[in-house]
C-alpha cells in the first residue's frame, strides 16, 4: 500500500514532463496552412478533459477530444503552446500538463511594395506604369500569386497573374492614394501594399497680371497691387514679378491660385512694364507686359533724362544765334568789296546797271566812303517800274 501512495505521488511530477505532450503540425507551418493542435498522452494513454493554452491563455475546451483544428495559420498564430488533460491511474485520476510548445508562423511572402514608373509626380500625358512586387517563399515557390490594384476606394484592375498596370496619358484627375494587393489562389493568405500618392504634375498656363490702383493713374505716395494668376498648373507656383525686366519680387502659392505684390510709388523710376512669371516643376510662362504711367511727373522729387534737358534747351538756342551772328560778320567785309560775279546786274542803256532784286522801298548803307542807294525809274524797255542800284563815291563833308 505504501509503494503504490508512492508511485501515484511520482506520477504528476513525471507527467508534467513526459506523460503528456502537445504536437502542432504541419511543421514548419507557414502563412495560410490549416494548422492542428494534438495533445497527446504517453504510450497513447487516454486523456480526458483536454484543454488547449496560448500564451498562458485558454483556448478551447473539450471532454474528450485530444486534437484542436485551429485553422489557416497567419502571423498572430505564433506563440507558446500547452495543454492540460485527465489521465486515470486506477484508482485515481490525475491532471497532467504538457510541455510548452512553439509554434513559429513562416511567412509565404511579404507585403506587396507599389511603385510607380517613372516617378509618382508623374508628368500630364505620359504614360505611366503601377507595379506590385513581392516574392513567395523559396519552399513554398510552387504557389501562385494574383494581383489587384486600386486607388480612392474602388477597383481599377481585379485580380490577375500580371503584377504590373499601365495608364496612358495620365490627367490630373489620375492624381489620388493608389495601393495593390497580392493574393496566394485561393485566396487564403491576402496583403496590401501602404498607399502611394499619386500627383499629376500640369503645366502652368500663361498668367495674367492685373495692375490695381485708384481709378486714375497713381502719383507718388499712392499704393499700386500687382496681381498675378495662372488659371492652371500643379501646386506649388512660384511667382515673380517684374519691372521693365528686372525682378522686384516674388511669392510662392503652395496650393496654387494667384499672388500678389503690394508697393508704394517712390519716385518716376516706378513707372514702366510690369509683368509677371509663373512657374512650377514641369514649366514657366511669362505674361504680357501691364504699362504703369504716373500722374504729374513734373513734380517728382528724382528728374529723368529728358527733364534734365529742359532747362539747357534756351541756352542752347543762344548759343546758336551767337554763332550765326558770328558768321554774318565773317562774311561782311567781303560783300563790301564788290558783288560776286554771279551777282552783278545788267547794264541799263544808261550805262547803269540795275539789280533785279530791288523792290518799292529805299534803303541806304554807308560805311567805308562807299555810298549805296536804291531809284526808281522807268525802263525803255518796259512799261513797268524798275530800279537802279548806282555806286557812287561819297560827297566832301561841307
Amino acid at each position: 500500500m505504501l509503494l503504490w501512495t508512492a508511485v501515484l505521488l511520482f506520477v504528476p511530477c513525471v507527467g508534467k514532463t513526459a506523460w503528456l505532450c502537445l504536437q502542432a503540425w504541419p511543421d514548419p507551418v507557414f502563412e495560410g496552412d490549416a494548422l492542428t493542435l494534438r495533445c497527446q498522452g504517453r504510450k497513447n494513454i487516454s486523456v480526458s478533459q483536454v484543454k488547449f493554452y496560448k500564451d498562458g491563455k485558454v483556448l478551447h475546451f473539450y471532454e474528450g477530444k485530444q486534437t484542436l483544428s485551429v485553422g489557416a495559420a497567419t502571423l498572430q498564430s505564433r506563440g507558446q503552446y500547452h495543454c492540460t488533460g485527465q489521465v486515470m491511474y486506477i484508482p485515481q485520476t490525475f491532471t497532467l500538463i504538457s510541455e510548452a510548445a512553439m509554434v513559429q508562423v513562416r511567412e509565404l511572402f511579404p507585403p506587396p511594395v507599389l511603385s510607380v514608373i517613372p516617378s509618382p509626380e508623374p508628368r500630364e500625358g505620359s504614360l505611366v506604369t503601377l507595379r506590385c512586387q513581392t516574392k513567395l517563399h523559396p519552399l513554398r515557390s510552387a504557389l501562385r500569386l494574383l494581383f489587384s490594384f486600386h486607388k480612392d476606394g474602388h477597383t481599377l484592375q481585379d485580380r490577375g497573374p500580371l503584377p504590373e498596370l499601365c495608364i496612358p496619358g495620365v490627367k490630373g484627375e489620375d492624381s489620388g492614394l493608389y495601393w495593390c494587393e497580392a493574393a496566394l489562389e485561393g485566396g487564403q493568405v491576402q496583403k496590401q501594399s501602404p498607399r502611394l500618392e499619386v500627383r499629376v504634375q500640369a503645366p502652368v498656363s500663361r498668367p495674367v497680371l492685373t495692375l490695381q490702383h485708384g481709378p486714375a493713374d497713381p502719383a507718388v505716395g499712392d499704393v499700386v497691387q500687382l496681381l498675378c494668376e495662372a488659371q492652371r498648373g500643379s501646386p506649388p507656383i512660384r511667382y515673380s514679378f517684374y519691372l521693365d525686366e528686372k525682378i522686384v519680387g516674388n511669392h510662392s502659392a503652395p496650393c496654387g491660385g494667384s499672388a500678389s505684390l503690394l508697393f508704394p510709388v517712390k519716385s518716376e523710376h516706378d513707372a514702366g512694364n510690369y509683368s509677371c512669371e509663373a512657374e512650377n516643376s514641369v514649366s514657366r510662362e511669362r505674361s504680357e507686359p501691364r504699362k504703369l504711367s504716373l500722374k504729374g511727373s513734373q513734380a517728382l522729387s528724382t528728374p529723368t533724362g529728358s527733364n534734365r534737358l529742359v532747362p539747357w534747351l534756351p541756352v542752347s538756342l543762344f548759343g546758336m544765334m551767337v554763332i550765326a551772328a558770328a558768321f554774318l560778320v565773317y562774311l561782311r567785309p567781303w560783300r563790301k568789296a564788290g558783288p560776286l560775279p554771279s551777282q552783278i546786274p545788267p547794264t541799263t542803256p544808261g550805262g547803269e546797271r540795275c539789280s533785279p532784286y530791288a523792290n518799292g522801298h529805299h534803303q541806304e548803307e554807308k560805311g567805308e566812303g562807299v555810298v549805296y542807294s536804291v531809284r526808281r525809274g522807268t525802263s525803255r524797255r518796259s512799261a513797268g517800274q524798275f530800279c537802279h542800284l548806282c555806286r557812287g563815291e561819297m560827297p566832301a563833308a561841307q
